[in-house]
């Protein structure tokens, strides 16, 4: 993907170049079909003033839907960090070791594409009656962007994203998990019609019943193959399970299944291609009963066999 230099134009009143030898991290994923996204880190330079930026790309084509997708680009900077961990480091960003010979100021370009299928969860059922609906529904008839300054809550989820101490699938998991909270973010702040308000589920404006939403999320993320019942999914987040399901669509713009379904067959493509793995070990890693079940609800979500997508 693009290193994004128009986010970093947005960003900055002053003129650079991005060189290769400031690069201090690059992560990039492309599964066909999935959430591609771009991470590079980059050592800050003196001359560098940079504004904590995030760019939202509407690309439309009337005659491909193939060629439509939604792009979110973010630039980061001002973080410290220890450039042999490449994580922040809390001694340095708190300077109480001055001698630090590993602490840097980044950077921190991230990308994230979104394909229709994959915002298709926060629209069933819906008309295309507003900006927003018609943007994930691929209807707005012309291509755009939009840019604004980044909220806290969109840098506490991009810094989670930057700083996480996940590896391997756990990683995957948490990654996609984390984009769709940068989506709704995004969404609320640049076109003024987020999912993320608590709307008419006035039991939200309670703190504590918001963070048990959370914990249900965190326990779905935990618990890919081990697939829980909404009952017992409520019993764990120790809320009620019709609060739990209106209070999960409010906040997080999709139901409790969609959003799980959607993690587990996201992580399946990543098993599939990144890893190598049959289908019938990735089947049996996502708790499904039988291969058939797991491919058909392969097929449903992403329009493909699982076969389709072995590396």
């Amino acid at each position: 993907m693009n290193p994004q230099f128009d986010i970093v134009a947005l960003a900055t009143q002053n003129a650079f170049t991005l060189d290769y030898q400031d690069l201090l991290y690059n992560r990039v994923q492309q599964i066909p079909g999935s959430i591609q996204y771009s991470i590079k880190r980059y050592n800050k330079l003196p001359h560098w003033d940079l504004e904590d930026m995030g760019m939202l790309d509407y690309h439309y084509q009337k005659s491909a839907n193939s060629s439509c997708y939604l792009e979110l680009h973010y630039c980061l900077s001002g973080k410290v960090y220890c450039e042999k961990k490449a994580k922040n480091c809390d001694s340095c960003q708190l300077a109480t070791v001055t001698t630090c010979l590993e602490r840097v100021e980044s950077v921190d370009l991230v990308s994230f594409r979104f394909l229709p299928s994959q915002l298709g969860q926060f629209i069933k059922g819906k008309k295309s009656t507003s900006l927003l609906d018609q943007v994930l529904q691929f209807k707005h008839p012309l291509p755009f962007k939009k840019s604004a300054p980044l909220s806290d809550k969109t840098i506490e989820v991009l810094e989670s994203i930057l700083n996480h101490s996940y590896t391997d699938t756990r990683e995957n998991i948490f990654i996609y998990a984390q984009t769709q909270m940068l989506l709704l973010y995004t969404l609320d702040t640049m076109m003024g019609e987020g999912s993320s308000d608590t709307g008419s589920c006035k039991f939200l404006d309670n703190e504590a019943d918001r963070e048990k939403i959370m914990l249900a999320r965190e326990i779905l993320i935990k618990h890919i193959g081990d697939p829980l019942t909404i009952k017992e999914l409520s019993r764990k987040a120790a809320i009620n399970e019709c609060y739990l399901k209106k209070g999960f669509k409010e906040l997080f713009g999709t139901t409790v299944f969609d959003f799980y379904q959607g993690l587990r067959m996201e992580h399946a493509k990543f098993l599939l291609y990144e890893k190598g793995h049959t289908v019938t070990e990735v089947s049996l890693s996502l708790g499904y009963s039988s291969i058939s079940h797991f491919s058909t609800a392969f097929k449903k979500h992403t329009g493909c066999k699982p076969c389709e997508l072995l590396r």
